[in-house]
């Protein structure tokens, strides 16, 4: 459909932006999903060889003994992987 007059034009312009918005925002989807399996994907490898690379049961020290500064070198650790990976993935 060809408009005739300006004004027509300027009219139809928003409808045209908000398809050009979605088409963006669908790739933007798609590339932020992939880089969150990325991201999923590194971490989950990570945290396995921290808890093989231990000599001791990280799950016993948590649940049974309740070992509060284990907690928390682990949650440190934890936000030091996914700072690395946030970094990464961000170039």
């Amino acid at each position: 459909m060809q408009p005739e007059h300006f004004a027509d034009a300027l009219s139809m312009a928003p409808s045209l932006a908000l398809v050009v918005k979605v088409e963006e925002l669908a790739g933007v989807l798609v590339t932020t999903a992939i880089f969150t399996l990325f991201g999923l994907l590194v971490f989950g490898i990570a945290f396995s060889i921290i808890a093989k690379a231990t000599p001791f049961s990280i799950r016993k020290e948590l649940e049974e003994d309740q070992n509060v500064a284990l907690a928390v070198v682990i949650g440190a650790v934890i936000i030091g992987i996914a700072l690395i990976i946030s970094a990464a993935i961000q170039g």
